[in-house]
């Protein structure tokens, strides 16, 4: 056998004990930090206390701080992307945030960003009713900051707000609410699918998509969709100190710019983020404050290991998960549910 077939096998052989050790030690490591992780989530579920990590901002006097807050994406239970596809809003990961700085005597005023088309009326208003908790019990202020859209729920949870900033080209307002679903009963009376659903009442199946709706279902569905606006028409009215009539009049569903929105009164200034914040730290005497906001969840190697390699494979499977997501959040054909959404998206 010549040099280069004994080099051949040696270097084979190097790369053999090489990959083995590599993941053995692979293997060690990850079990530590499994066994880390699950250590400290132990003791936070004991303790009954949720710690969330912070990202510093500005440096400032950490005794009082201001926290940065965003709502990006369709406010929806679970996890939802954002305009971009790169932010996700996560429902329970903010509602927890939320619940911190009601807690944390070191935060004296929030700076909340908002760019979303709205999403739910649930989820929207656990949202809105934590903000004016906060407001309530500690008197911490929110300054809002308006993206480039928020409409709808996006408008709802803003509308407590101390002060609310957009730029001249956001898209707002869309108040109100909507229930879609889709009707294929003709469809079916075309091609011979029957409808054989078995019912304990008469209005069991409400906004079924297999049989025409009749004048009473329209009429139970239209009075909770009244009764869900009448509730945000009041939310306006109290956060903004409007008279009743002139909400309603703005209130049709139509969606405004930021210039119009200031001058109907649904917006106090034209501004960006740091416009807002500018404006906080002044009227609060609180130039000098720290400046952080809350950081995502912390993921495990493996965890960020095998979403990078998930994602190779389902980048062009990324669009139509989302709007199936999207979809059986809003409810399916057999399952309309309410939304402060804006629909023209």
């Amino acid at each position: 056998m010549n040099a280069k077939r004994w080099s051949a096998i040696g270097v084979a052989l190097g790369i053999f004990i090489f990959s083995v050790f590599f993941s053995n030690y692979f293997s060690y490591i990850v079990e530590k930090q499994e066994a880390t992780e699950s250590l400290s989530d132990s003791v936070l579920g004991f303790l009954g206390t949720t710690v969330l990590e912070e990202s510093l901002l500005e440096a400032g006097d950490a005794s009082k701080r201001i926290v940065l807050l965003s709502v990006d994406g369709t406010i929806l239970d679970g996890q939802t992307s954002g305009f971009t596809g790169d932010s996700v809003y996560d429902h329970d990961l903010f509602l927890q945030q939320l619940e911190q700085v009601l807690v944390d005597d070191t935060i004296k005023a929030i700076v909340l960003s908002v760019n979303t088309p709205g999403g739910g009326t649930y989820e929207s208003a656990q949202i809105k009713d934590k903000l004016v908790e906060i407001q309530e019990t500690t008197e911490k202020p929110i300054y809002v900051s308006m993206g480039s859209m928020a409409a709808s729920g996006g408008y709802y949870i803003s509308a407590s707000a101390e002060k609310i900033f957009a730029s001249e080209e956001t898209l707002t307002g869309s108040i109100g609410v909507i229930m879609s679903g889709t009707n294929f009963s003709e469809l079916f009376e075309k091609i011979g699918v029957d409808d054989t659903t078995i019912k304990s009442g008469e209005f069991k199946d409400i906004g079924s998509s297999t049989r025409t709706m009749t004048e009473e279902d329209a009429e139970i569905l239209q009075t909770m969709v009244n009764t869900s606006y009448d509730r945000f028409v009041d939310v306006i009215v109290e956060g903004r100190g409007m008279d009743e009539e002139v909400v309603r009049a703005i209130a049709d569903g139509r969606i405004y710019d930021g210039a119009q929105a200031v001058s109907n009164g649904l917006v106090d200034e034209i501004g960006y983020q740091e416009d807002a914040l500018e404006a906080i730290k002044k009227d609060y005497d609180l130039e000098d404050a720290e400046l952080f906001t809350y950081q995502g969840p912390s993921m495990s190697f493996t965890s960020l290991f095998s979403s990078k390699v998930s994602s190779l494979f389902q980048s062009g499977e990324t669009m139509n998960s989302d709007i199936d997501k999207l979809m059986t959040a809003i409810g399916t054909p057999d399952s309309p549910k309410m939304m402060y959404y804006y629909g023209g998206e």
